[in-house]
């Protein structure tokens, strides 16, 4: 009898795998399909597929109706309920949907994988977003499909009006969630979609007709959206602007506005700033962080460059895009990076559009023309202030996805699923000037926003764990920089979770959480500029980098309106 046993087990085992099939070769949108109704699917073999191939698919019900020989495959049609079986034939070696393609223009939503969330079906129902910036005009990109305003609040804590002039707050509310509908016509061939299509907008307009605000009008706008929280379902806050660091994070008011929405339960996306070519013989840039993205609890995102194309194996890091450790606490930042450079998106007629009329794409840019006038639908703008609305757009489709995560855990899944398969350097010549960006944790975070990751991830951190950015600390005895953190919080003694997790593991060097020793990996003079000396005494010295003296107001962060090649 114990001898029947042994020999039951693996029967089981394999009857058990016939059954339901082998999932990992099966595409995510396909795995647990049940239904009877048929589907387009690309099988690919493991070989050229023979007639023997043929018989097997209409065996199982399926037609084939091409063969897509440079990928050893067959365009087949059949009832979804029998793919799993049809993925236990050896010679198959994964089978996908038939996935809509068409040409891209906007390449930020392709960039970070946005429409492997879509096929899921998230598009943003159900959650808001919070944009706090120069106002949102009500454009048609903006409308759902019945045609009704997805901006379903205005908040004005300037005066004069909700109404965006400058053109930047509706900009960034399109790669938040517009919906394309302008782009969708009989001679479109490119639909300039946000994120996500279909959130709900709440209006706060706290930056005037050029872009210029004050802590006061940003606050009051941080304050409305948390008392509108759970009317609106408010989880997502959007702050694409910023100004200098004057003070700890823990004594700056705006920083404090920040922290409190994110206790409420709102995850807070802030732009890293565009000041990444700041003293750059001295600095490379490093300590440029704008507040109130030096906070540790927000989401500090940096720019990157999609280089016009939607496969993201030829992006690039943008020269303008701030670096850290954030000057007095030395905070590690940015948290990660996505598409920020000549992002197509929403236009309103205002002060950028007027001022920047070579920004408006031409209308072949999305449709099927020879024609090269200019559209008044859409405008292509520039910095971490784009990156930033990308950024808030993901956060919302994964709490769409699990609206149970608390802003800890959205930080930390978006952290830890970014790609980081990234160059160690590269470099852009602008000006005259050539700039060389190396790939390290104060220049791209955890890496590179990556919502496939993010969305199919199943090891949700604990809710327990706070997701505060960890501090970087200066050893002057041997040249190190470490990360100091504790068990709770991220990056911590949790191995799931820990440093080498989120940074990757080629982020250190000798001892755990160790950053660039003077000798190790690329060494003090690669990291800090040829004055490694000068760098690090503007960094950690007791002179903040940017000094008491700047006057620099809240602003947008539009800065770099041409962006880079």
């Amino acid at each position: 009898m114990k001898m029947l046993n042994r020999l039951l087990l693996p029967l089981l085992v394999v009857l058990g795998s016939l059954s339901w099939g082998n999932d990992r070769k099966l595409s995510p949108e396909l795995k647990g399909q049940h239904s009877g109704n048929a589907v387009d699917v690309i099988v690919q073999f493991k070989g050229a597929p023979t007639q023997k191939q043929h018989h097997r698919i209409a065996a199982h019900g399926g037609l084939v109706k091409q063969r897509l020989e440079t990928v050893n495959g067959l365009l087949v049609t059949m009832p979804a309920s029998r793919l799993h079986v049809l993925s236990n034939d050896p010679d198959v070696s994964y089978i996908s949907p038939d996935r809509p393609v068409s040409k891209q223009m906007n390449n930020a939503a392709v960039g970070v994988l946005a429409n492997y969330a879509w096929n899921l079906g998230l598009d943003g129902t159900g959650v808001a977003v919070a944009v706090i910036d120069s106002g949102v005009h009500g454009v048609d990109d903006l409308k759902d499909a019945q045609g009704h305003n997805r901006i379903v609040y205005n908040f004005d804590s300037l005066g004069g009006g909700s109404d965006d002039q400058y053109g930047h707050g509706t900009h960034v509310a399109g790669i938040i969630g517009g919906s394309g509908k302008d782009s969708i016509c009989p001679s479109c061939d490119v639909t300039i979609r946000g994120i996500a299509p279909n959130v709900a907008l709440i209006n706060f307009h706290a930056l005037g007709q050029t872009g210029q605000g004050t802590d006061s009008s940003v606050i009051n706008a941080i304050n409305k959206a948390i008392s509108l929280k759970s009317q609106y379902n408010i989880r997502v806050m959007n702050l694409s602007l910023g100004r200098p660091v004057y003070e700890s994070y823990t004594l700056d008011p705006l920083c404090q506005a920040v922290e409190a929405a994110w206790k409420a339960g709102i995850v807070v996306v802030v732009a890293a700033g565009n000041d990444g070519r700041t003293d750059y013989a001295t600095m490379n840039g490093y300590g440029t962080i704008t507040a109130p993205g030096n906070d540790p609890y927000v989401i500090t995102v940096g720019a990157m460059n999609t280089k016009g194309t939607p496969d993201r194996s030829d992006d690039v890091m943008t020269s303008y895009s701030s670096k850290g450790p954030t000057a007095i606490d030395h905070i590690v930042k940015p948290d990660l990076v996505a598409p920020g450079n000549r992002v197509v998106s929403l236009q309103t007629g205002g002060y950028l559009q007027k001022n920047y009329p070579g920004n408006r794409p031409a209308f072949r840019y999305y449709q099927n023309t020879t024609s090269t006038n200019l559209s008044d639908k859409y405008f292509i703008l520039s910095g971490t202030s784009m990156a930033t609305a990308v950024v808030s757009g993901g956060a919302a489709l994964l709490i769409q996805k699990n609206p149970a995560l608390t802003p800890d855990q959205v930080k930390a899944l978006l952290m830890k699923t970014a790609y980081k398969n990234l160059p160690r350097y590269s470099t852009v010549t602008g000006a005259g000037v050539t700039y060389t960006m190396q790939y390290d944790a104060f220049t791209v975070g955890t890496g590179y926003l990556d919502m496939q990751a993010a969305t199919s991830a199943t090891d949700i951190p604990p809710s327990s764990m706070s997701a505060l950015s960890p501090a970087a600390i200066y050893d002057t005895s041997c040249g190190c920089v470490y990360f100091a953190q504790n068990s709770s919080t991220l990056g911590g003694s949790n191995a799931l979770w820990g440093s080498n997790a989120l940074w990757g593991s080629g982020a250190f060097v000798g001892t755990q959480n160790a950053l660039w020793g003077s000798n190790a990996l690329w060494g003090s003079n690669a990291l800090w500029g040829s004055s490694g000396m000068d760098a690090f005494n503007a960094l950690w010295g007791s002179n903040a980098l940017w000094g008491s003296t700047i006057t620099n107001a809240t602003q947008s962060l539009s800065v770099d309106v041409d962006g880079e090649n």
